[in-house]
């Protein structure tokens, strides 16, 4: 078994890409949770108890914080805690597509210490250890330097540019978007775009992996309002991201209405 929590997040993340990807043609058994009408598959409960297994078999002191499974108190207790989501991005997955991924992080007092982020379709891994760098595939990644809204290219969905949210006009942006947070979050790690926007509630399994790639390739990530993201907190949730090179996060966070 890997020693380090990033070996082991790594080769956990190549064990539920495996999985996901043996449902290839086969039934998904499709339902949608009475909390959000969001989907979940067979695939997502296969990949969730396959990680469980894993990475407790592993670590059996480590809190466990995933989106299929049944939240517990007991996280808060436990010095580290894996926050997982098994299938980033399961409409995508649904529909065949290749922009899915696994996020699997480990946060230790409220602060993310270890990361992977794995897309199967396009064997793509992204990983991270606190003060060690982030890779992918192997080889050391960087965000841009890109300084202002007027220049960058932002991975933000349609109602970002919205104008309630700015205090100031907004310029125009060249604007794309992926499905899965988790690979949004790892784009801008690796140089392709230069930030990454969303102003909705987003849950921890969705950017705890993300966030520590993003430090660790030199970007700053902050909730919508600019303060910092802590993790594994009771309710897991928090009001949007923004990520970006530090230059090009002070632009956006002057330009943003600080109202919740």
């Amino acid at each position: 078994m890997p020693e380090s929590d990033r070996a082991l997040l790594e080769h956990a993340a190549r064990e539920a890409g495996a999985v996901a990807l043996s449902f290839a043609g086969g039934g998904l058994d499709v339902r949608y949770k009475a909390a959000d009408g969001s989907p979940v598959t067979a695939a997502d409960l296969a990949v969730n108890a396959r990680l469980e297994a894993l990475l407790r078999g592993a670590r059996a002191d480590y809190g466990w914080l995933s989106e299929e499974s049944v939240d517990s108190d007991t996280r808060r207790a436990a010095e580290k805690v894996f926050i997982i989501d098994p299938i980033d991005g399961t409409r995508s997955f649904i529909a065949g597509e290749d922009t899915w991924a696994h996020s699997l992080a480990v946060a230790e007092n409220g602060v993310v210490t270890a990361a992977a982020v794995y897309l199967p379709k396009r064997d793509l891994l992204y990983s991270a250890a606190l003060g060690q760098g982030a890779v992918l595939n192997g080889v050391p990644i960087r965000a841009t330097a890109t300084p202002t809204l007027e220049e960058a290219e932002v991975l933000a969905p349609r109602p970002v540019v919205d104008a309630p949210y700015w205090r100031v006009p907004l310029p125009p942006i060249r604007r794309a978007h992926r499905p899965s947070l988790a690979y949004r979050l790892g784009l801008v790690a690796e140089g392709r775009f230069d930030a990454m926007l969303t102003f909705r509630p987003t849950w921890e399994w969705d950017i705890a992996a993300g966030t520590l790639l993003l430090q660790e390739a030199g970007a700053t990530v902050t909730d919508r309002l600019g303060r910092p993201l802590r993790f594994n907190a009771r309710h897991p949730q928090h009001p949007g991201v923004v990520a970006a090179n530090p230059a090009l996060h002070r632009d956006i966070m002057g330009r943003l209405t600080l109202a919740p």
